[in-house]
């Protein structure tokens, strides 16, 4: 098998470039005809998971205000995996230097 016909064979979990922090929070998002509040068990200065019922296809880019440090961050980003009826995995747009930072300092170790 060739080198390119492997990539789809890649799991999402090797494809991560950031390492996860545990952070348990609830996220407003607004995108695709949806908006609403879903839950978040870890988060990533690349993404994170939206636990949500609401459908969210993949492609679309949501805003999203998530609390981190006493302050809220509004992101945006793209829904990159759907596990319809229960969420959507996202990756976020680049983060501006002070949204980065604060993350950097904020998230807790993985």
């Amino acid at each position: 098998m060739a080198d390119e016909d492997q990539s789809d064979e890649i799991s999402p979990d090797e494809r991560r470039q950031f390492d996860r922090s545990r952070l348990i929070v609830d996220v407003h998002f607004d995108g695709a005809d949806s908006t609403g509040v879903a839950g978040t068990k870890d988060i990533s200065l690349g993404g994170l998971y939206l636990s949500t019922q609401s459908l969210l296809p993949l492609g679309v880019t949501l805003t999203l205000r998530i609390p981190l440090g006493g302050e809220h961050v509004i992101v945006k980003a793209d829904v990159v995996y759907s596990n319809p009826g229960h969420g959507v995995g996202v990756r976020f747009h680049r983060l501006p230097d002070e949204t980065r930072a604060l993350m950097e300092r904020e998230l807790p170790a993985p």
